[in-house]
């Protein structure tokens, strides 16, 4: 049906006004278009070209040299060694199986080793490396790279790791390192970035985990131009980083060494202090384990064997175990009692074999008694009855003051975990703790060192030190931080009176040198070198009347779990103190057969600097001497060349 002309220029109409619209809404889109295209270009251009190079270069970090630990002479404690380790990159071997197969031929791969490559290789992006081996001997690294064309995608690859060279020695000081847990990242509110690098290692125990943050130092970075999925391309700049502090310690490993040796197999604790300045000169806790097991990654069966050695070798046991001193607390009963005057040196008391106190009888030591006792000859023989006495003069608030004056009971400020501050007990800490009133049978067991009283023996090297110098001094381990020393801790005068004190170091004196002495046997004959101690028995378990009654069971008859703890404190030489000396031998029995003999060698090779002459040494003793000397030192020399595998 043909349309007139009218209805032809009414469509025509309608056609050119839609058009209108159309082409006016297309010209509004492609002008708010280009207004926004222009937005983009000019004036966010910065911000732009800024996300693109950001896209395109990566900031990667490079991990920082640990800083090392060394001894008051130097040596090297605690250092870095070039660690090989293989890595294989998924999309550059191609096969992986194949390509692990051909090196499981050049380097020993177990199934277990090859089935976590696969895992991790599946896991990661393509071009990740993962870890092969770890490290691996240098024979191994050699073999790898001759035959690298054979070997696509496999890398042979130098870091640093840390090293113990002195392996078991100073294993409870400094600790160990391992890799980053998240336990470690909780404890920062924001934690150093360096520490999310795979397989960084920080400190977890001793100096190692207290100067963490000295020792880490500060991350280098590289900048790495990166394409669309991340791959590394090429290194553009790299910025070194500031390695970690040198930290000097006050120990001296020659001596560390001998006392180590000295203590064998014994389950057993020894501190050597410098009286003049608190300087720690030896800190040994036996038996011990070697902290490089730890950084190369400690096997179940062999932590399953440190952990359930009953003699603890993982336990630092000078700061960390706190023991019933027994008789060496007798100094701090006499010295309270002098300082409240009490008694006077020379007053008598007379020792039946026991005492009797509140309807119960506190028994001396030697059944028969000592007869009439003084200051000097309680302290001589340990007269247990003697102390009794003192104590239900003195009492025990003014026994607690005393002790805390003279360092028990204290938590000192050195960088080893697990510091313990012992247990210095009086009628307000019973009233608080137990509940009930301190009793008068209380005091008398607390007078020698048993009942509540618990010291380290790191506390009783310092006791010892305050006595024999009258001051306040602190122990010390870190002599420098990066070469800037630390405080000496000489203290302030303790201001006890001078006359106690020469006659509380005289009664030590004579308890080594006296024929009735209990230490006298172990003597040190050079008069020059002379030493004043007190030895100590603590017991573990009670003894009841009828086994008193039937005769008390020798040390040596029991389970050694149950055997008495053996202790010893000493200073020397007598007339210018220069260390104190303390030593614990768990089960050890007797202070005067276990532990004295150990402080009188540890005391005289502090002295000499090394093997002391034999002449320091009573005549009937230089023959066992000479034969131990020998064999200690067959023994230092054998661990040094055999990589320090005493454990």
């Amino acid at each position: 049906m043909r349309r007139s002309p009218k209805e032809t220029q009414t469509s025509v109409r309608k056609i050119s006004r839609r058009g209108l619209i159309v082409a006016g809404l297309q010209a509004g889109f492609m002008g708010i278009l280009a207004m926004r295209l222009r937005h983009m270009q000019v004036e966010e251009a910065d911000t732009f070209r800024l996300l693109a190079e950001e896209n395109r270069i990566n900031i990667r970090l490079i991990p920082p040299r640990r800083g090392r630990i060394v001894d008051r002479q130097g040596q090297l404690i605690a250092g870095n060694e070039p660690s090989y380790r293989i890595t294989i990159v998924r999309e550059d071997a191609g096969d992986v199986d194949e390509a692990l197969a051909r090196l499981a031929r050049l380097v020993p791969l177990t199934e277990e080793d090859l089935e976590r490559v696969r895992a991790e290789a599946a896991r990661s992006a393509p071009f990740l490396p993962v870890t092969v081996a770890d490290r691996v001997s240098w024979s191994d690294i050699s073999r790898v790279a001759v035959n690298a064309p054979a070997l696509p995608g496999i890398n042979p690859e130098v870091g640093q790791s840390r090293v113990y060279p002195m392996g078991p020695d100073f294993a409870h000081v400094v600790g160990y390192v391992g890799p980053v847990s998240e336990r470690d990242l909780a404890r920062y509110a924001d934690p150093d970035p360096v520490l999310r690098i795979p397989r960084f290692q920080v400190g977890k125990v001793g100096v190692e985990a207290r100067h963490e943050d000295d020792l880490r130092g500060r991350a280098g970075t590289r900048r790495v131009e990166v394409n669309a999925v991340g791959r590394v391309m090429r290194e553009l700049d790299r910025q070194g980083g500031e390695p970690g502090a040198d930290i000097q310690l006050t120990v001296d490993h020659r001596l560390q060494d001998y006392v180590c040796a000295r203590l064998g197999t014994e389950s057993a604790s020894v501190v050597v202090m410098d009286v003049a300045n608190g300087d720690l000169l030896s800190l040994v806790s036996a038996p011990s384990y070697d902290p490089n097991l730890f950084v190369r990654g400690i096997s179940a069966d062999d932590y399953a064997a440190l952990r359930d050695n009953e003699r603890r070798p993982l336990a630092s046991k000078t700061v960390q175990d706190a023991y019933p001193p027994g008789s060496t607390f007798k100094m701090v009963t006499a010295l309270a009692a002098l300082e409240q005057g009490e008694i006077t040196p020379d007053e008598t008391v007379w020792c039946p074999g026991h005492m009797e106190v509140g309807g119960r009888r506190f028994h001396c030591w030697k059944r028969a008694g000592h007869g009439h006792m003084d200051l000097e000859s309680g302290l001589r023989e340990s007269c247990d009855v003697y102390f009794y006495d003192l104590a239900l003069k003195v009492g025990i608030d003014n026994i607690a003051a005393m002790s805390r004056r003279l360092g028990l009971g204290q938590t000192f400020d050195i960088p080893m975990s697990a510091v313990a501050d012992g247990l210095v007990p009086d009628r307000e800490w019973k009233a608080r703790t137990r509940g009930t009133r301190w009793r008068i049978g209380d005091s008398v067991n607390a007078s020698i060192g048993q009942g509540y009283v618990l010291s380290t023996p790191l506390q009783l090297a310092v006791m010892t030190a305050r006595l024999a110098t009258g001051r306040s001094i602190e122990p010390r381990l870190v002599k420098s931080v990066n070469g800037v020393e630390t405080p000496p801790r000489t203290g302030t005068p303790l201001g006890l009176n001078e006359n106690h004190l020469r006659r509380i170091r005289q009664a030590m004196y004579t308890a080594t040198n006296h024929r009735r002495g209990t230490a006298y046997s172990s003597r040190i004959v050079a008069e020059e070198m002379a030493m004043a101690g007190k030895t100590g028995t603590s017991q573990v378990r009670n003894i009841t009347a009828a086994e008193r009654r039937a005769g008390v069971i020798r040390n040596e008859d029991l389970p050694w779990n149950r055997r008495d703890h053996a202790l010893f404190v000493n200073f020397a030489p007598f007339e210018a103190p220069r260390i104190a000396v303390s030593v614990v031998v768990e089960h050890g029995g007797g202070g005067s057969t276990a532990a004295a003999p150990i402080a009188r060698d540890v005391t005289l090779q502090a002295l000499y600097g090394g093997d002391p002459p034999l002449e320091a040494y009573p005549a009937a003793d230089r023959s066992r001497i000479r034969a131990q000397q020998e064999r200690l030192r067959r023994e230092r020399e054998t661990d040094r060349d055999g990589g320090r595998s005493r454990a």
